[in-house]
Order: C-alpha cells, then structure tokens, then sequence
C-alpha cells in the first residue's frame, strides 16, 4: 500500500485545516467557499426518478441501461451540438474525478509516457499520472509540447480554478495539433452549462473536430449543473476506438453506476428547466461576491465560466487565505492548482444565498 500511496502528493486540503478552524470561530459562523460541492436541493424530477428505481435488486451494467445511453446521446447532440452520436460513442462512469484519476492507468500508461495539462490545473490530472507511474508535464499552449511521448493531453474548458474558456478557434488549434502527432485528447468540459460572460464550445462541435470523433474524448459531469454531486454521476463522449477498449476494462474492474443512478441521471438530462433555475441562482451570487470581493480590493482574473471567482491582491496566496479567515470566510490557496497561483485564491459560487449574504456583508463593512 504505501507503494502507492507514496507516488501521490500531499493532499492539499489539509493544509487548509487550521484556516478552517480559525474561520469556523467567527461569531457568525463560517462561510466556507472553499470547496466547489452544491448546497442546494437535488431536483424534484431526479429525486423522484431515483425513488422510482430503488427496487434494484440485480447488477447494474458498465455500459448502462440503452435509456441511458440515450439521454446521453440527445443530450450531447442537443446541448453540444455534437452530430452522429451512437451508443458507442458514450460511456457513464462513477464521477468524474475516479475516471481522472485512474484513465491513464486504464489506457495502459506508464514509464516513459507523459501526460500534459493546464499549468493551472485540478490536481487530479496529475494524480492520474503518477498512479500509472507516468511522467507528467504542465503546458501554457499544448502546442508548444514535445509530443515524441505525449500520450494523453487534458484540456479543461471551463478551467477549474480560473474559470478561463478556450475559444472555438484555439480548440480547433489544438484538436488539430494533436491529431498530427496522434496524441489523444481527453477535454474536461464538466462547467460547460455554466458559462457567464462566454459561450464555451465542445470538443464534440463539427466546427472544432471537422466532424469525426477520432481521437478526442469529451468528460461531463452532473455534480454541478444538477447538484448530483452525491450521486456519483458522470459520462464520457466521443472516440468509440477509445471508449470500446475502456468499457471492456471497467466491465472487469465492476466500475458501474448504480440502477437508480442510471435512472436519476436519464431524468436529469432530459429536464433542462433546473438547469435554468440553477444557473439564475449561481449567477445572482456571482455578481454579489464578485462586487464585494472588488469593494475589497481584489482583482479578478478569467473567471468568464465555472462556479468560481479567481481572485487576487497580489500578495500570498495563504496571506490572503488568512486574511479572509480573520473574517470567518474560507477560500482555496491558489497554489493548490499550480505554483502559478501563488498569488491567487479561488472563491466558490457554492454557498446558500444567507451564507453569500454574510460573506458579503464581511467584505463590504
């Protein structure tokens, strides 16, 4: 066991514990904007279609059920645009972060293969790597890689932390980059509904893979667009030369949704009205915290797209952390994502509108 688990970092959330504690002793009690996990209520159709399916006595299937998989493919082709999607070209998996985590393992790499992403990236990418004990390297343009041992490149559009949304254009760039040197393309899009200032594009548009899904696979998520965070709920799209071989292997490893999973996550792609509701909510704390955390004197930077404000004084990153902790709100150091965010702090739009309210009313007075 420890031959594991000494490949992997420190895991950073600890470090944040004493911040925790200091916030937590605020006389009006902690407004954590830490960590991005929804607060508000699963939907009413989704937790009605899980009820509906709890009599599930038997073995779920990997691939999932074919209603399933074909909420998966209208979705994709509704929301996305995407063209031709078949069952083959879709795969649920157990939340997003398990399949970030163990992919490159089950792609079968290892030494002396590489895996790139984001200089300002969710950890997880690089957990991934050093599982399958293969080397790992951040990028500012994937392009400018040497791509003699690139395997897998990770994009992530809307970014965790930044909130940053790559364009059409520099998709269609990097899709095309990659294809010339066969490197596959794994394109988180799990913040792809929440775009504010900007209207992210999937890696699954015509316009971005020319119309063919060689080499490129999408991950989405329902955590946050239908606050499914607990229901472990997740899909990949695109490359079916990919998603075959992966499928054969997770039918192996017993890596299933459960039943009424299966049936929750049918309901919830076909309802897009608490998406709308859920959205208008984020978006009214959104435009609270970012007024007050101007008012404050920080900057904000990116910040178009996702559940987070990427914000900085240009000072420490744990400066900062400590500062707002004096005033019972916690926030996530910038430098769990990258040493390039030393100097920032991420804020999560994930907080009961009375608990945004107090973090504003501590910012503003």
């Amino acid at each position: 066991m420890s031959a594991v688990s000494d490949r992997l970092p420190t895991f950073p959330w600890d470090k944040l514990e004493p911040y925790k504690k200091t916030a937590a002793a605020h006389p009006d009690g902690i407004v954590d904007l830490s960590v991005g996990t929804p607060v508000d209520p699963v939907p009413e159709p989704v937790q009605k279609a899980l009820i509906a399916a709890a009599d599930s006595p038997g073995y779920p299937t990997v691939w999932g059920t074919p209603e399933l998989r074909d909420a998966l493919t209208r979705w994709t082709e509704r929301r996305l645009g995407a063209r031709g999607v078949t069952h083959h070209h879709v795969l649920p998996v157990v939340g997003s972060k398990e399949l970030v985590a163990w992919l490159p393992t089950q792609l079968g790499l290892g030494p002396g293969d590489q895996v790139a992403f984001p200089r300002l990236a969710y950890p997880t990418y690089e957990v991934g790597a050093r599982l399958a004990r293969a080397e790992h390297v951040a990028y500012d343009d994937p392009t400018e890689l040497d791509p003699t041992n690139l395997k897998l490149l990770w994009l992530n559009s809307p970014s965790n932390p930044t909130g940053r949304v790559l364009s059409k254009e520099e998709l269609t760039r990097i899709v095309a980059w990659a294809r010339e040197h066969g490197v596959l393309v794994l394109s988180d899009e799990c913040y792809i509904e929440l775009g504010w200032e900007a209207d992210p594009v999937s890696v699954l548009h015509p316009d971005v893979n020319g119309g063919s899904y060689d080499g490129i696979v999408s991950v989405h998520s329902l955590s946050k667009r239908s606050n499914l965070a607990g229901y472990r709920a997740a899909f990949l799209a695109g490359d079916p030369a990919v998603l075959g071989p992966l499928l054969q292997i997770r039918k192996h490893g017993g890596m299933m949704t459960s039943a009424p999973t299966q049936a929750a996550v049918v309901a919830a792609l076909g309802d897009d009205e608490h998406v709308r509701v859920q959205r208008e909510r984020y978006a009214a704390r959104r435009t609270a915290l970012r007024e007050a955390l101007l008012a404050h004197g920080f900057r904000i930077e990116h910040s178009e797209a996702s559940l987070y404000l990427w914000a900085t004084r240009d000072e420490s990153c744990w400066t900062t952390v400590a500062h707002l902790a004096d005033r019972g709100i916690l926030v996530a150091p910038g430098d769990f994502y990258g040493p390039a965010g030393e100097k920032f702090v991420r804020v999560a739009l994930t907080a009961t509108d009375e608990r945004v309210h107090a973090a504003v009313t501590r910012l503003t007075t």
